[in-house]
Formats: C-alpha cells, sequence, structure tokens
C-alpha cells in the first residue's frame, strides 16, 4: 500500500503592503439636520477635541459640507466612524432623524505635513 503526502503549496504575491493607504481620514459629511451644537458635544466627546477645535470642525462642516476628525490606522478609524454613527440624533433640532454621517477616505498627504488629514490653514 503507498501513501500520498499532500505539501500544501505557497505563491510568491508580487502586491506589496507599500500600495495600501496605511493612514485614513475620518471624515464628517454636512446635513441640514444637526446644529453646531452637536456637532461640537460629538467632537469633544468622541474625540476629545478642545473646544476651539471642536467650533473649527462645526464651521468646517457647515461652510465645506465636510471635516476631517481624525487620521489614523484602518481599525481606529472604522470604529471612530462607528461611534459617530451611534452618537444618535440632535435633541436640538425636531426634524433630525438620527446621527450624521461619516466616511473613510484614505489619507493623503507628503511626509513633510504637520497634521496629516488636515485642510491647510
Amino acid at each position: 500500500m503507498s501513501t500520498t503526502t499532500t505539501r500544501p503549496t505557497t505563491c510568491a504575491d508580487d502586491r506589496t503592503d507599500t500600495d495600501r493607504p496605511w493612514l485614513w481620514n475620518v471624515v464628517l459629511l454636512d446635513d441640514d439636520d444637526h446644529s453646531y451644537d452637536y456637532v461640537i458635544n460629538l467632537s469633544r466627546k468622541l474625540f476629545a477635541h478642545p473646544v476651539e477645535r471642536a467650533f473649527q470642525i462645526a464651521r468646517d462642516v457647515d461652510t465645506l459640507g465636510r471635516a476631517i476628525l481624525l487620521t489614523t490606522h484602518k481599525e481606529h478609524a472604522e470604529l471612530k466612524r462607528d461611534q459617530i454613527h451611534a452618537f444618535g440624533r440632535d435633541r436640538l433640532i425636531s426634524s433630525c432623524q438620527g446621527a450624521m454621517t461619516a466616511i473613510l477616505e484614505p489619507a493623503e498627504f507628503d511626509a513633510d505635513d504637520e497634521n496629516p488629514g488636515e485642510p491647510p490653514a
């Protein structure tokens, strides 16, 4: 009786991890159903931003339609996005149905940037 031995085959992968973005932006998107107070409160509670930075984020969301809250690795960015989506509705606006929308996008910046993922001042 003969025995056959099967060995796993390995395949060399020519792709490298350098092709994938390693930092991600957590981006808050504007809508008409949330107040500045809501955005400031969210920024302070979920991201520990000081009041001044939280106000700047609220203003950017309102005027630019979006604001980067954080630049981090993908798993942390996903957690923060999910926390935003679970933050709840704005109780100051009666027509508000739920939390704000946040998305993730690959961070694009040069190594010389001081604050990756943040818009220039």
